[in-house]
């Protein structure tokens, strides 16, 4: 099995391209208070970011995690998620992988089971 390498970057604590990387927003909407030349991004997929009815439903609580996990996944091997997943798990074999999100608590957001999936866990 072929190692792959992906993280998950805060957009506003973004320490900046590395030589090799390949850039992503996985968020729905635009990071508040951040121009669009203001981020180090190679494509904007807001269509693999969390439904607005989940992200909405979800609103960062805690003990709504593991059952945000479970709808999330279930999104994501539908269209037209499933497409840029496997797009970008194709990438995350040649290339270090950045995914890219606004969110506070980056441990339990979408970026974070994102990166579950791709990496195959």
């Amino acid at each position: 099995m072929t190692e792959v390498h992906v993280e998950v970057v805060r957009v506003y604590n973004d320490p900046g391209r590395r030589p090799g990387e390949h850039r992503v927003l996985v968020d729905r909407l635009w990071p508040r208070g951040l121009t669009k030349t203001s981020i180090d991004l190679d494509v904007w997929e807001k269509d693999v970011a969390p439904s607005t009815e989940l992200r909405r439903w979800y609103s960062h609580e805690p003990s709504r995690f593991a059952e945000f996990v479970r709808r999330y996944r279930a999104e994501l091997v539908a269209e037209p998620a499933a497409s840029v997943v496997s797009k970008l798990s194709e990438l995350a074999v040649s290339r270090d992988l950045v995914l890219l999100t606004a969110t506070r608590d980056v441990e339990r957001s979408g970026a974070a089971v994102l990166q579950k999936v791709i990496v195959g866990l």
